[in-house]
């Protein structure tokens, strides 16, 4: 599949219905995701790092377009792009990545309100919202059809401030934002009001438990569903298991190791 034609299905997907977006953290990972049946992957910040032994938001720019490129190669299916505040706070260089990170491949790219030199803060709303303006220019003046998520990182820091999140949404969607994204909702009344407020642009829900399926979710109007960081934690839990029953002198805990032609088959 091509650029140009993964570009276009992944905004199909956006135009109807309720998919999961999962998020590999290496190009293994991406390939695993597309041989299980996926419609389109998304990268993950936190996974990526932690690949390269560093705690999250601790990789440069460089370094995230590089991880990219190689992600969109290794798999047919759409990639959106974790790209964390974009690697500048002025609008200028924040439109200036942007066109890197399409350069790289990607199908869609997601844009945090956080202040790269406060990370405990958000960017006052007004240069947020220019900051969403310059991404969409940006976007555009590619001519392709790149997918632009604007997310708001409020409710990760006040769980109950979910009016002012939506109000960001609101106001990042006439900024001509594709697809809306505040992880740290949850609940349906919540979910439900954030979909509603921002309709008829999609939202994005970041999984944080098996509390909602993908039916309860789909129901409640939420066009897209990802994990951010949670397989790769998956995947350090057990392989970190594993190594302390190794350390203690027990190899059990390598029996749910997957078979090693199942992997040879699946890479092959």
């Amino acid at each position: 599949m091509t650029v140009i034609e993964k570009r276009a299905a992944f905004r199909a997907l956006h135009a109807q219905g309720c998919f999961v977006i999962p998020n590999p953290w290496d190009m293994g990972s991406a390939r695993l995701l597309q041989h299980l049946g996926f419609a389109a992957l998304a990268s993950t910040s936190s996974g990526f790092a932690w690949t390269m032994g560093r705690p999250d938001y601790a990789v440069t720019r460089d370094d995230a377009l590089a991880h990219l490129q190689a992600l969109c190669a290794a798999t047919d299916l759409p990639v959106n792009a974790d790209f964390e505040s974009g690697f500048a706070t002025d609008p200028a260089g924040l439109a200036h990545n942007v066109k890197l990170a399409i350069e790289a491949g990607v199908s869609g790219l997601s844009i945090e309100d956080r202040d790269m030199e406060k990370p405990a803060q958000l960017y006052d709303t007004a240069l947020a919202v220019e900051r969403i303006q310059a991404a969409r220019a940006a976007i555009d003046q590619t001519g392709t059809a790149t997918i632009l998520v604007a997310r708001t990182e409020g409710l990760l820091h006040d769980k109950t401030a979910l009016t002012p999140a939506i109000d960001r949404l609101v106001a990042f969607a006439a900024a001509g934002a594709d697809c809306l994204f505040a992880p740290g909702v949850w609940g349906k009344s919540d979910i439900a009001t954030m979909v509603r407020a921002v309709a008829p642009r999609p939202v994005n829900v970041l999984v944080r438990g098996p509390d909602l399926n993908l039916a309860a979710l789909a129901d409640l109007g939420v066009r897209r569903i990802s994990v951010g960081g949670a397989l790769a934690r998956v995947a350090w839990g057990a392989v970190h298991k594993a190594a302390q029953t190794l350390h203690a002198g027990d190899f059990g805990g390598l029996a749910g190791a997957m078979p090693h032609g199942e992997l040879n088959s699946i890479f092959s």
